[in-house]
């Protein structure tokens, strides 16, 4: 394994026009880090919200919020190690395989 994976999901409180009927930013990111924990068991990771109206004190977190909210991302946003994997309704498939490629062995 390369290193921790850190994945961030980006999202509001409140569910974005486009996303009405899907899970909220905050059930996404409990979701996640479920299935990621039963499929890659005993592998060291960090699942984190971040509501992308908050004001941020981290840098990187801050210019993140703020390209979703300019740029009209559907949200909620996962972004795994700075790159961005999945915009709205995020597949499991493909977080999968950012963590595959990062070293993580499947379960």
């Amino acid at each position: 394994m390369e290193k921790e994976a850190k994945i961030f999901v980006y999202g509001s409180s409140n569910i974005c026009a486009s996303c009405v009927g899907s899970p909220s930013s905050k059930e996404t990111e409990e979701w996640l880090r479920a299935a990621i924990g039963r499929k890659f068991p005993e592998q060291p990771f960090q699942v984190e919200y971040v509501d992308i109206f908050a004001p941020q004190e981290d840098a990187e977190m801050k210019r993140m919020a703020t390209m979703i909210v300019e740029e009209d991302y559907m949200y909620p946003v996962i972004v795994i190690d700075g790159d961005v994997i999945a915009e709205g309704n995020p597949r499991l498939k493909d977080i999968y395989a950012m963590m595959t490629d990062r070293g993580y062995q499947p379960a």
